[in-house]
């Protein structure tokens, strides 16, 4: 046999049935078994102690049925002996047999006569029950055996076991419920000759039907309860046959679901199959489609989809290629113009410092006094034209890498807009008109906001048109503050507009270029702003040439409750 299985390499069917009969069909018999067995015993237990209880009740309420005789007995004897006259007690007696239909016979007699009633008990069916009075003499009462049987099994009226109520001396029946001549018969013969008193006790030759007794001192009765054969096929019997009746049709849908998902499992492999001979042809534009359900095992469909996403992969890795050459490309372009703004823009500061600066040490002339401080004025606005753009150019790659972090606090905004229009550049004495006086406080840094505002209102003052002048004004807007920078100038395009805010971006490209700049004025505002938590908009339309807005978060002062 093993020989047979190591030379014959088994099929997938062949294997899934030798799977399913050891790993499904044998340990779902055991388990049935052992579920049966289980389910058996707790129904025993069941059985037995719901035997128990209904003796138990039936216990209780005979107790409570004798102290309620008891106390009716004696208030009906207290009253009794209140009157005194037989007349008037045989008149009460009278009106309560008549009020109470429970009661069938009420009769004072004499001690001697007393032995006469106990014939009631057994040849008529009914209960006697006395109460001694203070003259010696007897109340009877006579109660028939059915009112007693309803006060007994009132709280189990839907309970199908057999009841019994006998006698303790002779087994004489006194009550019962759902009564069989031959059931009744059968519980006496087991029975056990030596009752245990005032205890529910098991008995019974069969496990499955067991039989409870409870033997009462008081009154001197005996409760059985049998446990019918109806109720041992319901509990156990027919579970027993729906655990059976579950197992072999889980096995049919075994054998049904393991059928539909081979077959579906030979078609995917098909398909793979297929696909791997088509990629070893050299065609690697060939897809699997498989046939995709439930029954699709998940290895398979990541087989299918690990193959697909490989040929998939091979073109997005050309894009991704053609992706970092175009970045390459950009960061290639962003070097040579930074290397370009470096060699332009910083040579005319550098410039002026030199030359300053080699006038001032020359040795050979004298220079007056304000000649002095003119050049050293000079060589101070070069040094902070130097220091403001080395700072824009280091904040780039913060920008670039989302790595701006600056302490927020509130900031008065007037005296940031007059310092930066202070640190301007304004060769050509450009009017700026300042309309923001108010004392308004924003939430940002002050240096940064500095630093926008001076690149803001120098590009502004760069790019105006003739003697135009530049200028700033503001508004409140939902709980901001709009900051407007407005210079006349040529209506820009809408998308020459949106690309403003590139680094190196310049309205006047390279050709009809006529101011000087590194072209990251923009960038770096946006990316300070943006950083602060605000926002900044660019227009240009007929009202104004060009027009910039920061929309700057206010300070919200809380409100103190006293």
């Amino acid at each position: 046999m093993v020989q047979f299985f190591s030379k014959r390499r088994l099929k997938i069917a062949e294997q899934i049935i030798i799977v399913i009969f050891f790993a499904v069909i044998i340990p779902m018999a055991i388990s049935g078994l052992v579920i049966n067995n289980i389910n058996q015993q707790s129904n025993r237990s069941q059985l037995r102690e719901a035997a128990i209880m209904v003796a138990n009740i039936v216990s209780e309420e005979a107790d409570v049925f004798q102290k309620s005789i008891d106390n009716e007995l004696s208030q009906i004897a207290s009253t009794v002996e209140y009157y005194g006259s037989m007349e008037e007690d045989e008149a009460y007696l009278k009106s309560i047999i008549k009020d109470m239909s429970f009661y069938k016979e009420l009769k004072i007699i004499k001690p001697y006569n007393l032995k006469d009633f106990d014939k009631y008990q057994i040849e008529n069916g009914n209960a006697v029950y006395s109460k001694k009075l203070s003259d010696g003499n007897y109340l009877v009462a006579v109660l028939d055996i059915k009112n007693i049987k309803e006060k007994l099994f009132k709280t189990i009226d839907n309970d199908k076991r057999q009841i019994y109520v006998i006698t303790n001396d002779d087994n004489t029946l006194l009550a019962s419920a759902n009564y069989e001549e031959e059931v009744f018969r059968s519980c006496l013969h087991q029975l056990p000759k030596n009752l245990e008193p005032d205890k529910t006790v098991i008995y019974g030759k069969i496990k499955n039907q067991p039989i409870a007794y409870h033997k009462k001192s008081n009154p001197e009765i005996t409760i059985i309860v049998n446990t019918t054969e109806d109720l041992t096929k319901h509990l156990i019997d027919y579970n027993r046959d729906k655990i059976i009746l579950s197992i072999l049709l889980t096995i049919l849908a075994v054998f049904f679901v393991v059928g539909l998902y081979t077959s579906y499992l030979y078609t995917n492999i098909r398909q793979l199959f297929k696909a791997i001979i088509a990629i070893s042809k050299g065609n690697y534009r060939r897809r699997i489609r498989l046939l995709t359900n439930i029954f699709t095992p998940f290895e398979i469909v990541f087989l299918g989809n690990e193959f697909n996403r490989m040929i998939a992969q091979i073109h997005k890795s050309y894009i991704q290629l053609n992706k970092k050459n175009k970045e390459l490309k950009q960061l290639n372009e962003f070097r040579s113009n930074m290397v370009d703004t470096v060699s332009h823009e910083f040579r005319t500061p550098l410039t002026s410092i030199q030359g300053y600066t080699s006038r001032l040490l020359r040795q050979d002339i004298q220079i007056d006094e304000e000649t002095k401080q003119k050049s050293l004025k000079i060589i101070k606005k070069q040094a902070e034209r130097l220091s403001r753009m080395i700072e824009d150019i280091l904040v780039i790659p913060d920008i670039e890498g989302e790595r701006l972090n600056f302490e927020l606090s509130p900031v008065s905004i007037s005296p940031v807009i007059e310092n930066s229009i202070i640190l301007v550049k304004n060769d050509n004495n450009r009017q700026i008109i300042n309309n923001v006086v108010c004392d308004i406080d924003v939430m940002g840094n002050m240096d940064r906001l500095e630093q926008v505002f001076v690149n803001l209102i120098e590009n502004a003052v760069k790019y105006s048109k003739g003697e135009s002048p530049v200028t700033i004004d503001y508004e409140l807007h939902e709980n901001r503050l709009v900051v407007s920078i407005k210079n006349d100038y040529d209506i820009i395009p809408r998308e020459k507009l949106k690309t403003l805010f590139d680094k190196f971006a310049r309205v006047d490209d390279s050709t009809t270029r006529t101011t000087r700049g590194t072209g990251l004025g923009l960038y770096i505002v946006k990316g300070l702003v943006e950083a602060m938590g605000g926002e900044i908009r660019i227009y240009s339309n007929e009202e104004c040439g060009f027009c910039v807005k920061l929309y700057l978060p206010l300070v919200i002062e809380e409100k103190v409750y006293e």
